[in-house]
């Protein structure tokens, strides 16, 4: 059973997410908070697997609620909630470590999904965020940035850039691994030195990293 965090300054958003998720037998939302700072300190009493964290809040927002969510001893999972209009916050939550982006409009049966391959390690991307977040972090001279990631892809070694492509198509651990008939957690293994090596934190970054270097 994964253990849910509904945190949203919106009680009908609350009240939908609560009705779809309390229909998975496998999860069990343990609480709701009505903004980040509620949603930390909720956090703390009912220890979640997986907190479902709103961007635009009241007194706290979603971006500092994980900071500070992330910088605890066994922190939950953290999935970011956002809207269209919201796409400049979800670049610096990259920076918070969250370990999913979601879009509000997602389909219920995509949100449980996303849930459970965060809670079992594997980070989700909505495909239309990561898109936009390319296209948005896309910065500066196009050749220099080509030259630069092509550069730190250099450094993998070829199973490691293969699994570094899989991410970047935004593939699961157990998709990468079923493509390149690997275990997953030999996958698992050569995400964590592609992390080390490019010096990124997310699969996201990953995922730019590929893309500047026209791979993908």
């Amino acid at each position: 059973m994964t253990r849910v965090l509904v945190v949203d300054d919106d009680p009908l958003v609350r009240s939908a997410l609560l009705l779809m998720l309390g229909g998975a037998g496998d999860l069990e939302v343990v609480g709701e908070a009505v903004d980040g700072r509620d949603g930390v300190r909720r956090a703390a009493e009912l220890r979640p697997d997986v907190v479902l964290m709103d961007i635009r809040m009241p007194r706290l927002n979603g971006l500092e609620a994980t900071r500070q969510l992330l910088a605890q001893p066994q922190p939950p999972k953290v999935i970011v909630l956002t809207t269209f209009d919201a796409d400049e916050h979800v670049v610096e939550a990259l920076g918070a470590g969250a370990d999913g982006f979601l879009l509000k409009d997602t389909p219920p049966a995509d949100i449980v999904a996303a849930i459970r391959k965060v809670a079992d390690g594997d980070p989700m991307l909505s495909p239309s965020v990561t898109r936009t977040l390319i296209a948005r972090l896309r910065s500066g001279d196009g050749d220099d940035r080509a030259q630069a990631a092509g550069e730190r892809l250099a450094t993998l070694t070829e199973r490691e850039h293969d699994v570094a492509l899989a991410v970047g198509r935004g593939l699961s651990n157990a998709e990468v691994a079923g493509e390149l008939h690997l275990s997953v957690p030999t996958v698992k293994t050569h995400v964590s030195r592609v992390f080390d090596k490019l010096g990124v934190t997310n699969r996201v970054q990953i995922a730019i990293c590929v893309h500047d270097a026209g791979l993908d």
